[in-house]
């Protein structure tokens, strides 16, 4: 089922895909990110519907449905190909998900899901674990979150694309100052995966690399996370040539939609459950259940032994 409805004068759209409804506010600040959400929503749902049940298709950050639009068992098998969207399952709680490409496949173009043991390195009793957000525009929480970092003494690394660093270049700034990665969502977040062409990929790495030197005066750190988890071998190597590190992640939750975020008890709980040794966490800045839960996290991640590291360490983005 598609439907498709204008209201208030254009400046809000409804789509109703496969029976779930998005609401769109066609604002500057937001159009590229919920732009690409949307496409990428669509995408999986319209496989989601054609797809066997029992299954779970990844989606990037997209919610998981069978074709009746209910939400499957968190346990159940991946099913994707290595070129398409970034998936996981969680087969065993405390430990690693299995993703849709092995650590040793990944390795072969410095790229990561998971790191430390997860990822073949010897790491003894330790339980590293990385933090990492994803920043498509300001919805009035950075700095809270920066605060609770600054308090817990917590790295983490943001995933900005080009008008998030153009329209905040104080947060920006205060995220270097602070000592915090800034890596390269690119310039407009578009599905990396559908550009064959070098020069293409090339041009969306380098204008946010452009952009970031103007603001911050430096050259950007060489990490790189591709927009909506979409990714084909030929971005893998195209990034690799450019010297940068790939990072997908190992786990995140839906945690972007402004008008429907997940209750802050449930998510601690489940982010609790699905934590594991090696773990890159993704969440999004732009959720007002993270900048509320996120102290509580850390503290609990922190009494669970687990040790914050900045994604500085991985590949041969270092700096």
């Amino acid at each position: 089922m598609f439907s498709y409805n204008r209201i208030n004068k254009g400046q809000n759209h409804l789509i109703n895909y496969c029976g779930v409804i998005f609401m769109f506010k066609f604002d500057l600040k937001k159009t590229v990110l919920y732009t690409s959400l949307g496409v990428g929503c669509m995408a999986v749902l319209l496989a989601a519907a054609a797809a066997p049940l029992g299954k779970i298709l990844p989606g990037g950050h997209v919610s998981v449905l069978d074709g009746t639009g209910e939400k499957q068992n968190e346990n159940q098998a991946v099913e994707t190909a290595a070129d398409g969207n970034w998936g996981l399952s969680f087969q065993q709680q405390g430990q690693a998900p299995v993703g849709n490409a092995t650590p040793e496949y990944l390795a072969k173009y410095n790229a990561y899901y998971i790191a430390g043991a997860a990822a073949g390195k010897d790491e003894g009793d330790k339980k590293p674990i990385y933090l990492t957000f994803d920043s498509g525009y300001e919805n009035g929480y950075t700095a809270e979150i920066l605060d609770i970092l600054k308090e817990k003494k917590v790295p983490a690394a943001f995933f900005l694309v080009g008008n998030y660093i153009e329209e905040n270049p104080e947060l920006v700034k205060r995220m270097v100052a602070e000592g915090h990665i800034v890596g390269n969502h690119t310039m407009h977040h578009p599905d990396m995966s559908a550009i064959a062409d070098e020069e293409a990929f090339k041009k969306e790495i380098t204008e946010l690399e452009e952009t970031y030197k103007t603001v911050v005066g430096k050259e950007i750190p060489k990490f790189y996370r591709p927009p909506q988890g979409k990714y084909s071998e030929a971005n893998l190597q195209q990034a690799y040539r450019l010297g940068y590190t790939t990072l997908f992640w190992s786990l995140a939750y839906v945690d972007w939609l402004e008008n429907d975020q997940p209750d802050e008890t449930e998510s601690i709980n489940l982010l609790n459950k699905r934590i594991h040794p090696g773990a890159i966490v993704l969440l999004h800045s732009t959720s007002k259940t993270n900048s509320k839960i996120l102290a509580q996290l850390i503290d609990d991640w922190k009494e669970q032994g687990y040790e914050f590291r900045s994604v500085s360490e991985l590949g041969m983005g270092k700096v």
